[in-house]
């Protein structure tokens, strides 16, 4: 097993570390004692778990640590690592939280990706992904909104960041599935499709 792929399992067990300490947490603020030593647990937490995701992509890339295994789990450790951070920071009682409704359109934006890149490989034998410059703004965007709750940034309010990466998750989205249906074998060859 690689070093890249350990780095990539490293950041799948710190993720329910995070979410434990957030939840901790956010009891200790409904509880009136809020726990600042939790608080920056949780934060460092995500902070390894966030950088590890850089790191194992270097480590593939420049010391050629590709593998079947590590390119299975990387995808799947930085969607474990983002919806539980979404989630737990949507709902565990922090002083700031992400909007429910940024959570439901996050978790909706996977779930249509993950579906049509299923149906699509299916019917077309193969799928090319090919990053979008709205895609990458948007995950950073996602990150700040979560650096925000995490943080306790004042200003500008985190529904304010949220509603940024909700633009352009969603233009994304759409950018995305029109990508994905110009794959199918109809849509390649301009012939409509009959039944």
């Amino acid at each position: 097993m690689t070093l890249a792929t350990l780095t990539t399992i490293f950041r799948l067990l710190l993720t329910p570390v995070f979410v434990l300490f957030a939840i901790r947490y956010g009891h200790s603020v409904e509880a009136g004692a809020p726990e600042a030593l939790t608080r920056w647990a949780a934060v460092v937490t995500f902070a390894l778990a966030a950088a590890s995701d850089a790191l194992d992509g270097y480590l593939a890339r420049h010391f050629d640590q590709r593998s079947r295994l590590g390119t299975f789990l990387d995808p799947v450790a930085d969607k474990v690592l983002m919806w539980s951070a979404v989630l737990t920071l949507s709902f565990a009682g922090w002083e700031q939280a992400l909007p429910l409704w940024y959570a439901a359109l996050v978790l909706a934006r996977d779930i249509i990706q993950l579906s049509g890149a299923i149906v699509i490989g299916h019917i077309a034998g193969d799928i090319e992904v090919v990053p979008h410059w709205t895609g990458k703004l948007a995950t950073a965007l996602q990150v700040a909104a979560i650096g925000w709750v995490l943080l306790a940034v004042p200003a500008p309010p985190v529904a304010a960041v949220a509603g940024a990466a909700a633009l352009f998750t969603f233009v994304s989205t759409v950018l995305y599935i029109r990508a994905g249906l110009g794959q199918l074998p109809d849509h390649r060859h301009g012939r409509p499709h009959h039944q």
